[in-house]
């Protein structure tokens, strides 16, 4: 019997090594890869409807926001709020659906958010200035939660993002933004 037939026998082989080393080899590569923050970025406002809770409307607007996922892996994530401030104080906020995003590539989601009236109320003598000046500044947060998956393996993030964003309070023109995101990756 040659040594080939006793090694076959035995149940190893040099092609079943070399698939076993290859795909260990991916795996390290895939988990020593270090996870870069997505990139977010509003594209537009537009104003869908207001509502009369008398003496003040509210308004309902969607947010179309371009986001990048520079990672290697697919991310799939649950569904959340987005909070939006004006001068400190909550204004309203936005939902954001569960969904995924596969590796290294870019979406546009557009999100249903509802601004309070009220709230713009108190700050009136502020909002009709920003009305003559043509530009209202606008704060918004979100924590975004989920999953990496990388072979077989399921790792956790969460990613946090703060949004300063300038706007055009007649047009709703997005006149300048500054978005930071600070991704936390939970191994298990």
């Amino acid at each position: 019997m040659s040594k080939e037939g006793s090694r076959r026998r035995g149940g190893w082989s040099w092609t079943s090594a070399l698939v076993g080393a290859a795909a260990a080899g991916m795996a390290v590569a895939a988990l020593s890869s270090k996870p870069r923050d997505p990139d977010f970025h509003l594209i537009s406002i537009d104003l869908t409807s207001f509502k009369l809770n008398f003496p003040v409307l509210d308004a309902e607007l969607i947010l179309t926001v371009h986001v990048t996922n520079p990672n290697v892996t697919s991310i799939t994530y649950s569904s959340t709020e987005m909070s939006i401030f004006y001068s400190g104080d909550h204004l309203g906020s936005a939902k954001v659906k569960a969904g995924s995003q596969p590796p290294r590539s870019c979406q546009v989601l557009r999100l249903p958010a509802r601004l309070s009236g009220v709230q713009l109320a108190h700050h009136g003598k502020e909002f009709l200035s920003d009305v003559a000046k043509r530009e209202m500044v606008l704060d918004a947060t979100v924590d975004i939660e989920g999953f990496a998956k990388v072979m077989w393996w399921d790792h956790k993030f969460r990613v946090h993002v703060d949004s300063h964003v300038t706007v055009d309070p007649v047009f709703f023109d997005v006149i300048d933004q500054e978005n930071k995101s600070a991704l936390e990756v939970f191994v298990r």
